[in-house]
Order: C-alpha cells, then structure tokens, then sequence
C-alpha cells in the first residue's frame, strides 16, 4: 500500500528590504518575515547599524524566490551610492503611486 504522499512544502518568499534610519541614513537587509525583522530593529535586537541608527520606516521592499536571490540583490544594492538606491526608491514608488519621501530632510 502507497503512502499518501505529503504536501509539498510551501516556498518561502524572501524580502529585500530598505530601512530609511535616524540622520536620513538607509539600511538594506533580507528576511523572511518583513513586520518581525523591522520589529527586532526597532527593538533594538536588529543589526548593529539599527542599534545606532534607529529604523525610522520601511521605504522599499522586493520580493525573490530564493535566499540566494535576495542576498544577491542585497549584494547590488549595498554597492549602490545613497543617492541611487534613493532613486530607486523614488521610482518604485511613483510606479505604486506613493509619495515617499514627503516629509524628507536633505
């Protein structure tokens, strides 16, 4: 007689996500749960960075199948100079229709 075949494990989706910090500074980090990890930051039990820098709102996040998806494009975009990932930022949410950086202070 055949087992019944288990279900296949659901696929974790991986979050690519930019923090905008205390003195305008961002943070860039994966996860698996967005609200837990920003939560640990705001705690203080987040990265070190955060610890310092205290997370003031999430201004990004991206989704990707895999871990090795999102630490590659984690990767990328701590590469990028301020001023590009702010642009990207900018132009992910005019394509959603938010205004980001309202209340921003250059």
């Amino acid at each position: 007689m055949r087992k019944p075949s288990s279900p296949e494990p659901a696929k974790r989706e991986w979050f690519l996500y930019i923090l905008e910090c205390a003195g305008g500074r961002l943070y860039t980090g994966i996860t698996l749960n967005l609200e837990t990890r920003f939560e640990a930051h705001i705690s203080g039990k987040g990265a070190r960075f955060t610890r310092s820098y205290p997370p003031e709102r999430i201004v990004f996040t991206c989704s990707f199948e895999s871990r090795s998806e999102a630490q590659k494009a984690e990767y990328a975009v701590k590469r990028m100079p301020a001023a590009a990932k702010r642009q990207m930022i900018d132009e992910a949410a005019e394509e959603n229709g938010l205004k980001i950086w309202a209340n921003r202070k250059d």
